[in-house]
């Protein structure tokens, strides 16, 4: 039985609005903090807080999630409590320890919710799972409206009116979850395996192996793809174009993404994602002057974000139990903040010395890496199907 078109915009509204605060904080928060007279050095640390949270913060949550199964009670909670944090921000003017204080604890509830909320909406698509894509792509939708319109917005005020924005959408985004309802009660397995054992898989580790090494591509394109364009005199709004349509073609990815499903195996899917990563930052590395290229491999963003995340929530439903689902969301959440941050600290090392084309090509080497991962488990294990 489909899923009620009620329940289809309860769950998209909530990741519209959920993104929209990240849309918002992302691009955005450096110049509010450089309004309060915060330096360089400042604000990176303040910057860094965000990743360092997403790494603890969806364990704990996934295992409360878990031993208590009140998901969406939890969701609640942290949802609201974002809103209050956000709310905390006009109180500490330009105090970097309350400002730190105030970052961290509004991270530790904005990372920890998703990973929840993700178990609450394949919890209730259940065997229509492949859905997923075209409910989630109300997130990126939400993603470009406060990257976009907030851009444009700040153009014509003050960006301390900054904190006001995203505390409206934060506000809004906990309303929304209160308006969604349980998932359905899911039935444990009678022979439910310790939720280490699973970890320790071959096809499980591998996948979150894979996992990892993707996110770790990804840094020096999330860190310093914009300064490398503006380095080869790419003009900042042909910058921001090439940013939207990486994004544009993640939303399209994810209104196709049950039709891929449907074609091809996970496994086919997962292989795909990562070889195609893997040109996309070989032609950064080594195309950065010839635009057309430029443009073609950003869509292929589709496939390095949209398509392997869509595919990696219907591998943990499946390989979780139902109690075990919020670990393995957590689990999944916490790879990609320690991918991102671990490269983003090793391309900040290494980007002055050994330039953007090493950088870029090394990531490309990660990518295939994570390809021979994957397919050495498919050797090994024939029950898979390629």
């Amino acid at each position: 039985m489909p899923i009620s078109r009620t329940l289809y915009w309860q769950l998209s509204a909530f990741y519209f609005f959920y993104f929209a605060v990240l849309g918002g904080f992302m691009p955005y928060w450096s110049l509010y903090l450089k309004q309060l007279h915060f330096d360089e050095k400042a604000i990176g640390q303040l910057m860094a807080i965000g990743m360092l949270t997403r790494i603890f913060a969806p364990n704990f949550w996934g295992y409360l999630a878990d031993s208590t199964g009140k998901r969406i009670e939890l969701v609640r909670l942290g949802a609201s409590m974002v809103a209050v944090f956000w709310a905390g921000i006009f109180f500490v003017g330009s105090h970097f320890w309350l400002m730190a204080a105030v970052l961290f604890a509004y991270s530790f509830f904005q990372n920890a919710i998703l990973a929840q909320f993700e178990a609450v909406t394949i919890g209730h698509l259940q065997e229509q799972r492949a859905l997923y894509g075209q409910i989630r792509l109300w997130g990126s939708l939400g993603f470009i409206a406060t990257v976009a319109g907030f851009g444009y917005l700040l153009d014509l005020i003050s960006v301390k009116w900054l904190p006001i924005l995203l505390l409206i959408s934060a506000i809004v985004a906990a309303l929304c979850s209160y308006i969604i309802p349980s998932p359905p009660q899911q039935i444990h397995s009678k022979d439910k395996k310790p939720f280490l054992y699973l970890l320790k898989q071959p096809l499980l580790w591998s996948f979150f192996a894979a996992h990892f090494l993707l996110q770790l591509s990804h840094a020096p394109y999330y860190s310093f793809f914009s300064l490398y364009l503006e380095e080869h005199h790419y003009s900042r709004s042909t910058i921001g174009l090439l940013w939207s349509l990486g994004v544009l073609a993640e939303v399209i990815a994810f209104t196709q993404t049950h039709r891929l499903l449907a074609k091809f195996s996970e496994l086919q899917l997962i292989m795909a994602c990562l070889l195609l990563a893997a040109v996309r930052w070989l032609v950064i590395a080594v195309a950065v002057d010839v635009p057309w290229l430029l443009w073609t491999v950003q869509t292929f963003h589709a496939f390095s974000f949209a398509v392997f995340h869509a595919v990696a929530m219907q591998f943990i439903f499946r390989e979780f139990d139902a109690g075990q689902q919020g670990q393995g969301q957590a689990v999944y959440s916490a790879l990609w903040g320690l991918g991102v941050a671990i490269g983003s600290w090793l391309t900040g090392m290494v980007w002055v010395a050994w330039g953007a084309t090493w950088v870029y090509s090394i990531a490309a080497g990660v990518c295939v890496f994570a390809a021979l991962i994957m397919l050495h488990i498919w050797l090994n294990d024939h029950s898979l199907k390629l």
